[in-house]
């Protein structure tokens, strides 16, 4: 066996043991930015065997989830509104702002609704460009781009599913700015 071989079967040992087989398509990013498309229309669905049809739509339906709440931390209305705040961010919630500075749960939820920017008529991110994957069942990771007046950001999320019913809450955020002049690319 060369070193090659041993590396690639020593880095197949150490994958996580999860309990749910891979099915192709597991991690196949479903882009939003257009119209809504099914799995098959996105290449994911029918390949892979008896049941995939039904892990890709509940997939999709997952990172769609996402997106939605997504939406709605960008609305206004919702980011002044310190119960919608707290229904749409995890307890154990971290972002990594644009500044470079690190909010929690309880720093983020303050300072959203008391912002006096934040009343329900305030400018809205501008969002383009989202897609997202599920890395595992109940956690789905989102990517995209937000413009707000002259500053595009981009954007990363993971979002899990509480099993308590209260559905998907944001876990983690990342803002990194775009400089002028950066492709989108």
């Amino acid at each position: 066996m060369s070193e090659r071989d041993r590396v690639a079967e020593s880095d197949q040992d150490r994958q996580p043991q999860t309990g749910v087989p891979h099915v192709a398509g597991d991690r196949d990013p479903v882009d939003h930015t257009g119209p809504d498309v099914t799995a098959d229309e996105l290449g994911c669905g029918g390949a892979g065997g008896p049941g995939e049809d039904v892990f890709m739509d509940s997939a999709t339906d997952d990172v769609n989830q996402a997106i939605a709440g997504e939406l709605q931390l960008m609305d206004p209305g919702v980011r002044a509104s310190r119960e919608r705040v707290r229904r749409l961010l995890d307890p154990e919630f971290v972002e990594v702002g644009g500044s470079g500075r690190r909010w929690t749960y309880e720093a983020m939820v303050a300072e959203l609704s008391s912002r006096p920017d934040r009343s329900p008529d305030a400018p809205r991110y501008e969002p383009s460009d989202i897609s997202g994957v599920r890395l595992a069942p109940g956690l789905v990771h989102l990517t995209f781009e937000t413009v707000l007046g002259d500053v595009r950001t981009r954007r990363s999320s993971i979002w899990r599913k509480w099993d308590d019913g209260s559905g998907w809450r944001m876990y983690y955020h990342q803002a990194t700015p775009v400089p002028p002049g950066v492709d989108t690319a």
